[in-house]
């Protein structure tokens, strides 16, 4: 039987935020997509994950006519307090830059974005499988798939971008011998906790101890996501309640006597992490964006800001070669980006090691460590440097993502 075909400009794997931002803003520019995604709707919005947004992310959101929701059910945040020594030190971002972040979690913004495109009569296909592409290196690659009824179907494209995630099939398109992927692991992971319980803190603690690192992030006024330093084979199933909420107190106890605001816990996760770049970003008709081409630790909130970033120089360059035909643009897409993704790595590692404590630091390690995180809070360049890296490095919304 004949595989249905449907003909597009450019066929988009993987209809996470990336996928569909750029799904968006090709839209507006009058460029044809399709996005594929082998997940379920329901599934990707239910899936918790913390999220902290750049300015530029707000504005991708806001001002091309996504949704204004971040603005009214998301919290402005002006800092971030670092806590050593059980002490607690405010860098506030508004006073030293003038910028601010948003706490928004990532499945809100994909929730927006998958309305978004609804709304405007965006052609997303969630819950397909059999994902394959071919052609790359051809005038027309073809995407594969069966859709969520069954059915096999072929997308015929010009372009195909590959924005699905850190376990991407597209980046293993990309030949061995013009591909290169840069890996760094780390010896710790994440315990991630979700509870019903009250803001314990006006904006996000990052507090390193003796007894590890310790991230007190928000949610909502009746939902708190933390996080604490564990190994990544450690078995959640060993930990009740009062276990997690006792050894997160210790982590952040101090003679302030500070404490966490404590409630139920429904949800409890071992995240593992690294730091990943695979360059160059693109290769004949493909593109990458995303976790598809660079992954970073989340001590940073760099992940999806960067994958955002990464959209805001692809969309107007596939709309440059799709109105004009030139490849200006399209051609240093990937040199461009990743300018960006390797300061975003640089700050994403430096929080990392300058937070979490390692098995095997000796007391030199220690109090080298605690040096640096005093030279950083007794010094306002040093805060500057930092609140520069987490606010985000400006970039120009192009006239084509500006709504009307």
């Amino acid at each position: 039987m004949d595989k249905e075909v449907i003909t597009t400009r450019v066929g988009i794997v993987g209809g996470g935020p990336a996928g569909l931002m750029l799904s968006h803003l090709l839209a507006k520019a009058g460029v044809d997509n399709v996005v594929l995604d082998n997940r379920e709707h329901d599934v990707i919005a239910n899936t918790h994950r913390a999220g902290i947004l750049e300015a530029g992310s707000v504005r991708m959101l806001t001002d091309t006519g996504v949704d204004g929701r971040v603005l009214s059910d998301g919290y402005e945040h002006r800092g971030i307090y670092l806590r050593f020594d059980g002490v607690s030190h405010h860098i506030d971002f508004k006073e030293l830059l003038g910028q601010t972040v948003w706490l928004y979690p990532q499945n809100e913004v994909f929730v927006d974005l998958a309305a978004a495109r609804r709304r405007d009569g965006g052609d997303v296909r969630f819950g397909v499988s059999d994902t394959q592409v071919s052609g790359i290196d051809s005038d027309n690659p073809v995407i594969s798939f069966v859709d969520a009824d069954g059915k096999a179907k072929e997308i015929h494209c010009e372009i195909v971008v590959g924005s699905d995630g850190s376990r991407s099939k597209c980046r293993d398109l990309i030949p061995e011998d013009k591909r290169v992927k840069h890996t760094k692991r780390y010896p710790f992971a994440w315990f991630g906790i979700l509870c019903e319980a009250p803001f314990s803190s006006d904006e996000l603690i990052y507090c390193r101890s003796e007894k590890g690192f310790a991230l007190i992030s928000q949610r909502s006024p009746q939902v708190q996501r933390m996080y604490f330093q564990c190994s990544p084979e450690e078995n959640v199933d060993e930990w009740d309640d009062e276990r997690i909420w006792n050894h997160l107190d210790d982590i952040v106890s101090g003679p302030d006597g500070f404490k966490l605001k404590r409630g139920p816990i429904f949800e409890k996760v071992i995240l593992p992490f690294r730091s990943f770049v695979q360059e160059p970003m693109q290769h004949g008709r493909l593109y990458l964006a995303g976790d598809a081409s660079h992954t970073v630790p989340p001590t940073g909130a760099k992940g999806l800001n960067l994958a955002f970033a990464d959209v805001a120089l692809l969309a107007p360059a596939l709309v440059e070669w799709a109105n004009t035909g030139s490849t200006a643009q399209v051609d240093t897409y990937s040199e461009r980006a990743l300018k960006r993704v390797w300061k975003a790595q640089n700050f994403s590692y430096w929080m990392t090691q300058m937070l979490h404590t390692q098995a095997d630091a000796d007391e030199f390690d220690k109090k080298r460590q605690l040096g640096e995180l005093h030279s950083v809070v007794s010094s306002p360049k040093t805060m500057g440097y930092l609140a520069e890296c987490y606010t985000g490095w400006p970039y120009d919304l192009p006239e084509l993502m500006e709504e009307d």
